[in-house]
This record gives structure tokens, C-alpha cells and sequence, in this order.
């Protein structure tokens, strides 16, 4: 049976390749116009692919980690080349196909699926010498990115593949985990998920790792894992595309380190080639998407020139491949975590709070703050849940209606004073909240307002940080993520605004704080702060 076709470069070391061509064999094309079809490896891929299963030469059958040349691999590239469906095809193979090495071969024996559960009756005949492999008696295996949106990247076409073509029969595939075989399984591992971290595994895919912080607790995700696989005998692969230097991510870790048991792919154009000039753009496209067949450079341009147009710094990463500094972190994590003191906020206490609404992307929230300035994330309902919003969590919407029934929940529980909400996609609520509540409550405050967006992002920063400060916070998790996630964006006139350091960041919490602490400033301002007392004379 004839191997992998002639890629274009020269493979001088041993290798599992009954891996990619079982890959092609059992992978189809998961989605679009040709969903079904037999998939073939692009070059990159291929050569990705040949590296992570490279066997070391000493190597003798019984061995696992330590038979393979890497380790560990992290693959670096550029939006849309293909990782998401590539790295579903290594989860494949890691759950049924041979990726563990066997032995050497004298020449003449096949690897047949018959023999180890595959009705589909492929087998590939080994050469005198080739590295020979057979399946993980028990694959464990986590799928792990930042959030279900991430993670979706790949756990979408590794569904489809697992349907589409012929490995049904071994894998049942679930929304979150895909059984295989008795005991085997692919879980999917997220930054809301956690629980699942510790448990013992062979393989983990490890997705967008350039969002991957300390920050974001990220970082401990990916070192626990590591730490399981070694244990287990089991290795890793790191996909992303190029991370922001200035946010120290596991995916500048592991670039970083001189450990040579580490396979690193990261095409890069010749840094002489100007990504602002668009006839040089057009080259560093070309050279950093070679391979991938279906990207048309034309809409990819158009992608990177809006994206220029207000973060040059992430359209240069995204689509560049390069690693640049993106907009400047807004607040010191540590800054705003030495400001953290919880305590109780009781029913009627006067108040003024920030909303921040979404609908299908980013996250909805309500943060109040009492007017001797502590803040705090309310809770609603008989489970007192905190009034942040994640639209992954309920099926990729808001529940507005949840929403509104929080919101009410809160004017009952407390003294309001004012609110200012951002309307876009909440004008409707908005409204309603201002005609239910009054409108010398509810406000509506558009984020977008450059002057008085920098101007309120200043009053807060100022009063995280200076010393006499009397601003306190509960300490609330989410919120916290996402002051370390805000980036300042530059605007003329020496302003900025908050932004995401990548989609995957949220920081819809942090800008809450910014509007509610713009609210109580307000208040202050007004002579709102304290209570009126009416006195009543009787004769």
C-alpha cells in the first residue's frame, strides 16, 4: 500500500506513517460544500504531523513518551488555515488509531483495523524498518481551550468527522464528551469547567494557548495536564495563533524555552516585509498561508485591513503570524486584587450600578457599587447566582428574560440611585427599565463616547491605585479576569478606550465597574449621596 503522497520536503528521520495515512482514511471532510468527502493533509500539516509521531531511533517497543523524538508540539498560525479540523484529526487518532509505537518491522506486516475494532477494512503494509504503531488500549483524552466557543473550533469538526465517515461504530459521540470504546474518552475541558483537571489521561489538545494566562487560570490548566501525561506516558499538542508578548501566555512559555524535546512550527515572513504597506502585506499573507489551499488571500485582506484600522497590533498577529505587542494592559491585575475587601452590602443600602449588555458573543452584566465606594456583583434568584452572563452557558444566547428578572430583583433588593446601562442590544430593556424605574435612574451611557469612556476608565485606574483611596471590591472572580483581560486602545487626542487583548477575553464584567464607578462619581457630584429626611412639625 502506497504512503502519504510526495509532500514537497524531504523526511530524513523515522516516523509513524501509518498516522497520516490512517488520518486520511478515516477522516472526512467535516463541514461545507464537500462535507463527507475524503480529506487530504495539507503540506504544513502533514509535515506537523510526521514531526509530533517522529520516533527516536533507540526506541524499542513498550516505551511510550520516550519513544517519540518531541515530547510535546505547538503549532503557530495564522486565522483560518485549518487548525481547528487538523487538530480534530489527532484527537481521532489518538483515541483509535496508532499512535502508540510498537516496535520495528522487518518488512511485510500491516497494520489492519479489522484487528483492533474497525469494520472498514483499511490496513497499511510497513517497509524494513519503519516505526509500527497500535492504539492506546484505553484512551483518556482532554480537549481544553479557554471557553465553549473555543473549544468548539475543534470539537465541531471532530464530531462530524466521527459521523461522517467510519470510525461511528467505535465512538459515541455526546454535546461535551465522546465515549470510546468501554472505557476510553474524549472529554472537552474549559475554564468553566475544571473539575474534570487531575484526572488521568494520555493525549491533550490544547487550543488557542496564546490566551492561556495566569490571569485567566489558564496557566495551571496547562501545567496539571502536563504533569498527568507524564504519569501516563501520554504527550501534548499546543495550536494557537501568535500571542501578545505583553500578556506572558503558556504559548510564550513553551516558545520561549530552550528545551530541544519540544516540536515548534511557526511559518514567519521576512521581518524586512512591512505588515502596514498593503502590496507587503499581501506577501506576508502569501507566504504564511502557503499550503492552505482553501484560503482566498482576497478576503483575508479585506479581514486584516478593517482590523488595522482600530488594532493593527492583533490584525498583524492574527493574520501576520508575528509576534507584536498589542495595546497596553489598562489596570495591574495586582492592583485591583489588593483592593479586595468583601463584605455584606444589606437590603435598601443606597446604591448606583453599571450594565453591560450582549447577545450572542460577550458576556451581559450588573455591578453595583455603594456610595462610600465598594463594589460589588449582585446575586439573584433562590440559588443567588452572581449577575454575569456567559451566552456559551445557555446555548450561545443571553437569557434576557433571566436578565430581566435579575434586574427587577436587584431595584427591589436595594436603593438604587442611578443606573447607567450600555444600551446596544438592550435599547428595548433599556427603555423599560427607565420608564418602570424612572428616568432620573436609569441612564443610558454608550461605551463607545471616546472622551467620556477614557475620562471614566481614568477616575477608576486613579482610585484603584492611589494610596487614599477609599475604593474597595468583593473580590468577585469574573470581574477580575476581566480587569487583567481590558486593553487600552489608543484614540486621538492622547484617549483610549477598553478592548479585548483577543476574542476569546472577555471584558464586558470590567466595564461595568468602569460605568458603575462613573455613576457613583456622578451621584456624589449631584449631592445625591445621601438621603433627604423629611421633617414633619405638629403643632
Amino acid at each position: 500500500m502506497a504512503k502519504a503522497a510526495d509532500p514537497g520536503f524531504v523526511v530524513d528521520f523515522p516516523t509513524l506513517w501509518v498516522v497520516p495515512d490512517w488520518i486520511e482514511a478515516h477522516c472526512p471532510i467535516p463541514d461545507g460544500f464537500r462535507a463527507g468527502e475524503d480529506l487530504e493533509l495539507y503540506p504544513w500539516q502533514l509535515w506537523c504531523t510526521v514531526n509530533h509521531y517522529r520516533v527516536r531511533p533507540e526506541a524499542r517497543a513498550g516505551q511510550l513518551a520516550p519513544a517519540f523524538h518531541y515530547r510535546r508540539s505547538q503549532v503557530v498560525a495564522p486565522q483560518k488555515t485549518g487548525k481547528g479540523p487538523w487538530s480534530a484529526t489527532i484527537v481521532l487518532a489518538e483515541a483509535v488509531g496508532p499512535v502508540v509505537f510498537a516496535g520495528w518491522a522487518r518488512g511485510g506486516e500491516r497494520y489492519r483495523c479489522a484487528d483492533h475494532g474497525c469494520s472498514c477494512g483499511w490496513w497499511y503494509e510497513y517497509g524494513p524498518g519503519d516505526p509500527t504503531g497500535i492504539p492506546w488500549p484505553t484512551p483518556l483524552i482532554q480537549l481544553t481551550a479557554s471557553s465553549e466557543d473555543q473549544v468548539a473550533n475543534v470539537y465541531r469538526p471532530l464530531r462530524n468527522m466521527a459521523k461522517l465517515g467510519p470510525l461511528a461504530d467505535q465512538l459515541r459521540v455526546g454535546e461535551e464528551f465522546i465515549r470510546v470504546g468501554d472505557a476510553g474518552r474524549i472529554d472537552v475541558v474549559t475554564s468553566s469547567a475544571l473539575s474534570r483537571l487531575g484526572n488521568p489521561i494520555n493525549f491533550a489538545l490544547q487550543d488557542e494557548t496564546g490566551t492561556w494566562t495566569a490571569a485567566n487560570k489558564l496557566r495551571r490548566v496547562a501545567e496539571t495536564q502536563r504533569r498527568g501525561l507524564a504519569g501516563m506516558g501520554g504527550r501534548s499538542m499546543e495550536t494557537t495563533n501568535t500571542w501578545d508578548p505583553s500578556e506572558h501566555s503558556v504559548a510564550q512559555t513553551t516558545a520561549a524555552s530552550k528545551r530541544q524535546d519540544i516540536f515548534r512550527y511557526h511559518p514567519q515572513a521576512p521581518k524586512s516585509l512591512s505588515y502596514k504597506d498593503k502590496r507587503q502585506r499581501r506577501k506576508i499573507h502569501a507566504i504564511v498561508y502557503a499550503g492552505s489551499s482553501h484560503i482566498d488571500l482576497d478576503a483575508i485582506e479585506a479581514e486584516a485591513a478593517e482590523l488595522m484600522e482600530h488594532d493593527p497590533a492583533q490584525a498583524e498577529r492574527f493574520y501576520g503570524n508575528r509576534v507584536v505587542s498589542g495595546t497596553s494592559s489598562w489596570a495591574d491585575a495586582a492592583a485591583w486584587e489588593a483592593r479586595a475587601k468583601p463584605r455584606e452590602v444589606k437590603p435598601r443600602t443606597r446604591v448606583v450600578g453599571g450594565f453591560d449588555g450582549s447577545d450572542i458573543d460577550d458576556h451581559t452584566a450588573i455591578r453595583l457599587e455603594t456610595l462610600d465606594g465598594y463594589q460589588f456583583t449582585p446575586v439573584y434568584g433562590p440559588d443567588k447566582l452572581p449577575t454575569v452572563w456567559n451566552p456559551a452557558d445557555y446555548g450561545g444566547q443571553v437569557p434576557r428574560l433571566e436578565v430581566q428578572a435579575a434586574m427587577d430583583e436587584v431595584m427591589r433588593t436595594y436603593d438604587v440611585v442611578r443606573l447607567y446601562a450600555d444600551p446596544p442590544y438592550w435599547e428595548t430593556e433599556v427603555d423599560g427599565w427607565a420608564e418602570k424605574y424612572g428616568e432620573k435612574v436609569v441612564f443610558r451611557w454608550h461605551t463607545r463616547r471616546i472622551v467620556q469612556m477614557h475620562a471614566a476608565c481614568e477616575r477608576l485606574l486613579t482610585d484603584m491605585t492611589k494610596k487614599d483611596s477609599t475604593f474597595t471590591h468583593d473580590g468577585c472572580p469574573i470581574t477580575a479576569d476581566h480587569v487583567a483581560n481590558a486593553r487600552a486602545a489608543a484614540r486621538p487626542g492622547d484617549r483610549y478606550v477598553l478592548t479585548k487583548a483577543s476574542p476569546a477575553q472577555k471584558i464586558d464584567a470590567c466595564v461595568t465597574s468602569v460605568i458603575a464607578h462613573e455613576a457613583a462619581g456622578d451621584v456624589i457630584a449631584a449631592g445625591l449621596a445621601v438621603r433627604k429626611k423629611n421633617y414633619v412639625y405638629t403643632a
